[in-house]
């Protein structure tokens, strides 16, 4: 990396000091097996006062673990929002908690009130704690974590995030997030590295502008927020024209939900997270009417006909406005080596059919995220089952010699090509979408693809 993107980063490092706040260090953890009867709770009462509690260890990766096996895990500590940070006053933005899991079950309260739940799947999150952030005020925040049968239990990130309200959520983002005096210090580092990422990689002579504008900063104005915001708003105004070729750029993003069907768990546990997954879904694009969802096996879409017909129907709905994507073709996402070529016909003329059914239509996408290889014969028996296109993230998983291309045409061994997608690849195991990863993953797979 050269000088210049040094002394990018590190501007950027002191952006986001004055927003957001590391809290990993600060967590207590109780030595008892606690049990709440409902949502709530007081807690005030005895067994969670956090000085019976015990300082959390936290290790050289940052991650607070404990033993596997489903052992339970509490953690507690009380937020107070300060004036402000590296001078900058707080005061009046919203304050998000965000938390990244390793965990079978997670549930996050806040004062006392059950607020959000997560599993091995749906395992980081952004808890608003307030619109409006007020000095001096407290949140109480517990996190009680289930560790998975398989492997040990983590808290692997948690910080205090204070951002710029943004406008309502039925609107995308970005429409009103960046006029005006909208612009906070976080989004505003975070706008600065994706285009010093996009700059070093494929126009480093301009990496100068870029510098030369970071450098008029006026740190001796951060302690008005109002006109140190404001500044910030004309930089980047005046960098605009360097985010030109970015702008060429586009992600797709599509939801997606891998769940094992069987793996250390039965098949019963995973019909109530599939259920309790669609309904978030559906929920979310209520709220996010841009949302898009895709999902395999159905396997699972049989069983939620037959024992949740209302849900169903929504689904239905939701693939007709093409909100809901069909994905896979395949009965189950089944292992792909040891099985027969005539399993694997089967398995896509049962899927298939099944789609065309329910749906109206068959997928043309291939979908095996999690397969531990594949058989040369894929393309060949995907293109006889309708499909154009397979995408997978699990090469992604070799520990020594990287997988060189994102975008590829596999050819079975009788000439038949299939166009095949690497998905992004999962971070510090789960799949992080925080546009700083995004934008890693876009540059790396630009310049595998061109």
């Amino acid at each position: 990396m050269s000088s210049y993107s040094d002394g990018i980063f590190n501007d950027i490092k002191e952006l986001r000091k004055l927003v957001q706040k590391d809290i990993q260090s600060n967590w207590y953890h109780s030595l008892e097996n606690i049990s709440v009867n409902s949502d709530s709770f007081n807690p005030n009462e005895a067994k969670f006062k956090l000085d019976t509690w015990h300082l959390a260890t936290v290790n050289e990766k940052g991650y607070i673990t404990w033993d596997k096996g489903r052992q339970v895990k509490w953690l507690a500590q009380k937020i107070t929002i300060p004036y402000a940070l590296q001078d900058y006053p707080l005061s009046g933005l919203t304050l998000r908690l965000v938390l990244t899991w390793w965990a079978e079950d997670a549930k996050i309260f806040v004062n006392g009130k059950l607020t959000q739940q997560g599993d091995l799947f749906d395992s980081s999150a952004r808890i608003l704690l307030t619109n409006s952030a007020i000095p001096g005020e407290e949140f109480w925040v517990a996190i009680r974590l289930v560790s998975p049968g398989h492997d040990i239990g983590a808290l692997m990130r948690s910080k205090c995030v204070y951002e710029k309200l943004v406008g309502a959520v039925r609107e995308p983002p970005l429409q009103k997030n960046l006029i005006g005096n909208q612009i906070d210090p976080g989004f505003f580092a975070d706008e600065i590295e994706i285009l010093a990422k996009y700059l070093t990689k494929f126009e480093a002579e301009k990496l100068q502008i870029l510098v030369t504008n970071i450098n008029e900063i006026d740190w001796s104005k951060v302690a008005n927020a109002q006109e140190f915001d404001r500044a910030l708003a004309n930089f980047r105004q005046q960098l605009l024209p360097l985010a030109k070729h970015i702008k060429q750029r586009c992600f797709y993003p599509l939801g997606h939900a891998h769940l094992d069907l069987a793996w250390l768990w039965t098949t019963a546990e995973t019909y109530q997270v599939a259920q309790r997954t669609f309904e978030s879904v559906l929920n979310l694009q209520q709220d996010f009417p841009y949302l898009t969802f895709g999902h395999t096996t159905p396997a699972l879409y049989e069983w939620i006909e037959q024992n949740r017909p209302d849900l169903f129907i929504q689904i239905k709905e939701a693939v007709r406005q093409g909100k809901w994507e069909i994905l896979g073709g395949m009965w189950v996402e089944p292992e792909v080596n040891l099985v027969s070529g005539e399993s694997i016909a089967r398995q896509l003329l049962y899927g298939q059919h099944y789609f065309k059914e329910k749906f109206g239509k068959i997928t043309r996408v291939a979908w095996l995220p999690d397969s531990f290889g594949f058989s040369w014969q894929l393309p060949q028996l995907f293109k006889q089952a309708g499909i154009d296109y397979f995408v997978t993230g699990k090469l992604h998983w070799n520990d020594t010699n990287k997988f060189p291309l994102g975008c590829f045409w596999w050819e079975s061994p009788d000439g038949t090509r299939m166009l095949t997608l690497m998905s992004p690849p999962n971070v510090t195991g789960v799949m992080d979408t925080n546009p700083i990863t995004m934008t890693d993953y876009a540059v790396d797979w630009e310049s595998q693809t061109g």
